[in-house]
């Protein structure tokens, strides 16, 4: 499994989240479509919304994911990275989700490589692994840093923390 930056796994788990709230229960596509269809002419039409979830909500249908690997190589940095080999790494399947892509890519290239690698990821789910900061796992890997700590006996080499409130009273 690969590991990823922890913004870009954040961004696929909340592009899930909208997906289900954009279809609702049940499942209207017509609806979906409709949103997808304008959030694409917007961003084809130069928009200036900057936001990664719904770039990547409007394209992930229209992606295809040619360079697995090379998009995994991608994943690892969130704030930089290489947007023409990531553009590289696409095709589109829709001539508007293409022209979305290129004029976002032309204005705000890593918005464009930010979007389209959160759709990648949301589309592999099972292939990847976000770093793991949960208490419990720090605590696991900041064992045995302690050693000094069990070693001190009570009250060592803490005289010197009370010789100020005996002379200022």
């Amino acid at each position: 499994m690969k590991k990823i930056h922890a913004e870009f796994a954040y961004q696929s788990r909340e592009l899930g989240i909208q997906i289900e709230d954009t279809l609702g229960d049940p499942p209207d596509r017509k609806t979906y479509a409709k949103v997808v269809k304008s959030l694409i002419d917007e961003f084809a039409n130069g928009s200036e919304i900057d936001d990664v979830n719904l770039l990547a909500f409007a394209l992930v249908d229209h992606l295809r994911f040619i360079d697995i690997p090379g998009l995994f190589s991608q994943c690892e940095q969130y704030d930089q990275g290489d947007t023409a080999k990531v553009l590289s790494m696409v095709a589109c399947n829709d001539d508007a989700a293409g022209r979305a892509v290129i004029a976002v890519a032309a204005s705000r290239p890593e918005l464009a490589r930010r979007a389209i690698i959160t759709a990648f990821l949301y589309k592999n789910p099972k292939r990847w692994s976000e770093e793991d900061h949960s208490l419990e796992s720090l605590q696991k890997s900041d064992e045995g840093d302690d050693e000094e700590e069990d070693q001190l006996s009570s009250g060592h080499g803490i005289d010197h923390l009370f010789d100020g409130e005996q002379n200022a009273g």
